[in-house]
């Protein structure tokens, strides 16, 4: 199992890795065209994040069923289940679609004030946001490919699109010969293009592991009022964390502009920390979805626990290079003293929580897996609304501790989360005879 779950994890942390390059190269190509242009792609960036916590989901409530069904060596269901996420995707996007042309000229209006500023985002909008389809479908074929056990093809997805968005990007923003390039439009032509080549790769892939394409239907099958069961709750702790964000961002930005750019600086070095986490989890997420198809019962905790330890020991590394090279790695992005001493304390802060931060990453996925969807949401929309906003503003505003308090209130959500996910997935693996009367019914 060991083999098993680091053959699954590394692919999906390259694959993680390339898509933060993938974001950092298009910025630097954007930045070649204005200012202006950057702030115009952020703010289609969070009309886009929206969307995409509904297809991630929808991603996960179909994993968790083609995870069992491939265990259980049902190809018939595993197919079922594909033919209706895709249906159940596309029926989203055509809504989606509708209700951006509806809305695109109110919603931008609302977002950005300056003319100019909302000529450049509806140019952008035009070409990634109207056809948001194809990062809806790639994220969700992309989720299905990992549930079946195959972590590479998603990972050499990423790198072969990553050289095409760099290689457009160069065409149609910077341009070649006598072609000058098209600004912010060449920038989204080449964005919605790599997508649309990931989604036929990623079709193609998975065709040929499961052969959907030969049985397709346009109605729904069995399976999809649990499909959706599992997915609600999932797109309710991803909009609940958008939402809590947008909230706990504001409060930030009320501290002081030096504590909020500090404050994103930090998160974007963090993030990185993340990337084990999210690798291990997608390990055993599959990993304990074929147990429960295949009824080898004893192999849930083992992969939870390990892919968990595994996880854990990265993580800490990670925590470790920013307890020591804090002040290094926050002079990277800014000069200014006063912002590089708040980014220090606060990732010398956040080295300490690695273990707690890996639960959160890797035992929610397990419990996600087993089904347990709703306990994962619930700790969700308490750790923000009831921890971290209530701490931001108690520690942060009202005792004055500005950027420190800040994120001392983040790292007493994720312990909190962290210890009581752990708690739960033991509780729920504790009995190898419950683990089969809850899941003798997968068949």
């Amino acid at each position: 199992m060991k083999k098993q779950i680091i053959k699954l994890a590394i692919p999906s942390i390259i694959e993680n890795i390339l898509q933060i390059m993938l974001s950092t190269v298009d910025t630097y190509f954007v930045a070649s065209i204005s200012a202006v242009a950057i702030s115009a792609v952020g703010l289609n960036s969070l009309i886009s994040n929206i969307y995409l916590t509904f297809f991630i989901a929808i991603g996960t409530g179909v994993s968790i069923m083609t995870a069992r069904a491939d265990g259980q060596g049902s190809m018939k269901k595993v197919n079922q289940a594909i033919q209706n996420a895709l249906l159940l995707t596309g029926l989203i996007v055509v809504i989606a679609t509708i209700m951006n042309l509806i809305t695109r000229g109110p919603l931008l209006d609302f977002l950005g004030k300056e003319k100019e500023l909302i000529e450049e985002a509806t140019l952008y909008f035009n070409v990634v946001i109207l056809p948001i389809g194809t990062l809806c479908f790639m994220t969700v074929l992309s989720s299905i490919v990992k549930s079946l056990n195959d972590t590479k093809t998603p990972m050499y997805t990423a790198l072969f699109i990553n050289l095409v968005n760099v290689l457009l990007d160069y065409v149609l923003i910077i341009g070649i010969g006598d072609f000058k390039g098209i600004g912010i439009v060449g920038a989204g032509i080449a964005t919605t293009t790599s997508r649309l080549i990931g989604v036929i790769i990623l079709s193609i892939r998975l065709h040929q592991k499961t052969g959907f394409l030969k049985g397709f239907e346009l109605k729904f099958r069995k399976g999809i009022k649990d499909m959706v069961h599992y997915a609600i709750p999932v797109g309710g702790e991803k909009l609940a964390m958008r939402i809590g964000q947008l909230f706990y961002g504001s409060l930030i930005v009320t501290i002081g502009v030096q504590h909020y750019t500090g404050h994103n600086i930090a998160g974007t070095i963090e993030a990185y920390s993340y990337l084990p986490g999210m690798g291990f989890g997608i390990a055993a997420f599959a990993i304990i979805g074929h147990a429960i198809g295949s009824k080898d019962y004893g192999d849930i905790r083992k992969a939870g626990v390990l892919s968990f330890k595994f996880s854990t020991v990265f993580m800490i590394a990670i925590g470790l290079i920013f307890y020591i090279f804090a002040p290094q790695l926050a002079g990277i992005f800014t000069d200014d003293p006063e912002i590089i001493r708040l980014v220090t304390i606060v990732l010398r802060i956040i080295a300490f929580f690695q273990p707690f931060l890996c639960s959160t990453q890797v035992i929610a996925a397990s419990l996600q897996s087993l089904g347990d969807v709703k306990y994962p949401f619930y700790l969700t929309v308490f750790g923000i609304y009831g921890i971290r906003l209530l701490g931001t503003y108690i520690l942060g505003l009202k005792l004055g501790l500005g950027l420190v308090g800040v994120w001392l209130s983040y790292a007493l959500d994720v312990t909190i989360r962290g210890t009581l996910l752990y708690i739960r997935f033991m509780r729920k693996t504790s009995s190898i005879e419950e683990l089969e009367k809850e899941y003798s019914d997968v068949s």
